[in-house]
């Protein structure tokens, strides 16, 4: 009975050291995935294109530009265009309420308070139609024209040898 004893302590025993180094082995990779060590957890991916290599953030999705230099490896950010474009429509915005907001201005500025133009009377656009006189005036300057035409071809035709 005593070696049955023995026997399931010597068990225990044993079941507890395997778990204990299984725990001491899995700790140091444990600690790893939580430092700081960006490298160590996956955060950066490297893409090696020609003399340079290409470093991803996989949290912020910056890319920078890694080459081995005179005093070792160094990474450039790449210019990231989207911010470029971001600040561009940034300023178009800023300037477009600008222009709503002189055009708000000028337009209260030539309005009175009631809403009517204050100062300038709006320009009348009115058709008037030609008067009779216009009118006869307008005839005898066409009828004199067609004359002065008609004559002009009827003596070309008579210096040539024919009708024209």
């Amino acid at each position: 009975m005593h070696r049955a004893a023995f026997r399931k302590t010597l068990i225990r025993v044993s079941a507890v050291g395997v778990v204990a180094v299984s725990a001491i082995m899995v700790a140091p990779s444990v600690r790893a995935a939580d430092s700081g060590d960006p490298l160590e957890n996956g955060r950066y991916t490297m893409v090696p294109t020609g003399d340079v290599v290409l470093r991803l953030d996989s949290r912020t999705g910056a890319v920078s530009n890694c080459a081995k230099g005179p005093q070792g490896w160094s990474c450039n950010a790449v210019p990231d265009e989207r911010a470029v474009l971001d600040a561009e429509i940034a300023r178009l915005q800023a300037e477009v309420e600008k222009l709503k907001a002189q055009l708000a201005a000028g337009s209260r500025a030539e309005a009175g308070p009631d809403g009517a133009a204050a100062g300038k009377a709006a320009p009348k656009t009115e058709l008037t139609l030609p008067s009779e006189q216009d009118l006869d005036r307008m005839m005898t300057f066409a009828e004199r024209a067609w004359r002065k035409l008609m004559g002009m071809a009827h003596r070309l035709q008579k210096e040539g040898s024919g009708p024209i």
